[in-house]
């Protein structure tokens, strides 16, 4: 029953244009079930998750200051997607506490970028390590996420940078778009990602308040259309960030039952449509994942 699950997900990823890459894992009896989940992809947003942890962790050694102003240039970004300070036409003076959350829940990636200035991406990743936490890599700053073919062409020719970013790949998962490079990206399988949320919501090497803090950010999370309509209810906290980068969609997040049942769910998926705009993927991930979730929920 398990196998034929697996290979009708599979199939019906195929026919929605989707490559992907799944893994729910049940934080207490540690049963999982997955679709290639050992394949690294870029992160995109994602990253933002580990920034979160590391700047949360600075925080509490006292490296860092919560309450701690900065001042903030305008993203001045005018392209379709990003959120926040990333829009803002004037500079801002921002706490480091509230930069935390614009980057977590907005997914802000002036505030993302305003934390990778306090702690870069190198500084990250020695964190992660630290903590025992293995798979993930932390390259770069969001800032290089602002210059990809979609920013070079306007909005009615969107569809020639995610062809670019579907045919410009090599059998090495190398890149000629060095965003969707995974030998220069921040990148992560849906492996590592689950990792990571378990080590969040079980006892880790992660101290508890950080991985309250971290956990309360991602349970704000306001950006809620791809996974959140299939585990959103009122028997059930939803906690999860995204990541979207031309033709990558995932999702990363914990479903917590009121019944105790708890599952970490990662999602990462590649589309094979040169289309920005595709509700249709977003639905069909939510769908895979909560298939994957029914399944283990019965066992």
């Amino acid at each position: 029953m398990t196998e034929a699950l697996l290979r009708d997900l599979r199939g019906r990823l195929r026919d929605g244009g989707l490559r992907g890459y799944l893994l729910v894992r049940d934080l207490h009896t540690g049963e999982e079930l997955g679709i290639d989940p050992d394949v690294p992809l870029p992160s995109a947003s994602l990253v933002k998750v580990p920034l979160a942890l590391a700047t949360a962790e600075r925080i509490r050694r006292g490296e860092l200051d919560g309450a701690t102003m900065l001042d903030v240039r305008p993203g001045g970004v005018t392209t379709p997607g990003p959120t926040g300070l990333s829009r803002f036409r004037h500079p801002a003076r921002i706490a480091v506490d509230d930069l935390l959350y614009l980057s977590t829940c907005l997914s802000d990636n002036s505030a993302a970028d305003a934390l990778f200035d306090l702690t870069p991406p190198a500084r990250v990743a020695g964190l992660l390590h630290e903590l025992g936490l293995r798979g993930l890599t932390v390259r770069h700053t969001m800032r290089e996420l602002g210059d990809t073919p979609a920013e070079r062409f306007d909005a009615t020719q969107a569809h020639l940078a995610h062809a670019l970013a579907i045919d410009a790949g090599t059998s090495g998962r190398g890149h000629r778009v060095p965003q969707l490079d995974t030998t220069r990206a921040n990148t992560g399988s849906a492996r590592a990602w689950v990792e990571l949320l378990q080590a969040l919501w079980t006892p880790s090497k992660i101290h508890p308040d950080v991985a309250v803090r971290v956990r309360g950010l991602m349970s704000q999370n306001v950006i809620r259309h791809r996974l959140a309509p299939d585990f959103s209810s009122d028997a059930t906290t939803w906690s999860s960030k995204t990541g979207t980068l031309l033709n990558l969609r995932h999702e990363i997040g914990v479903v917590e039952h009121s019944d105790g049942q708890t599952f970490a769910i990662a999602i990462l998926t590649e589309s094979l449509v040169p289309a920005g705009t595709q509700p249709g993927a977003d639905a069909l991930m939510s769908q895979a994942a909560r298939a994957l979730r029914d399944h283990l929920r019965q066992l």
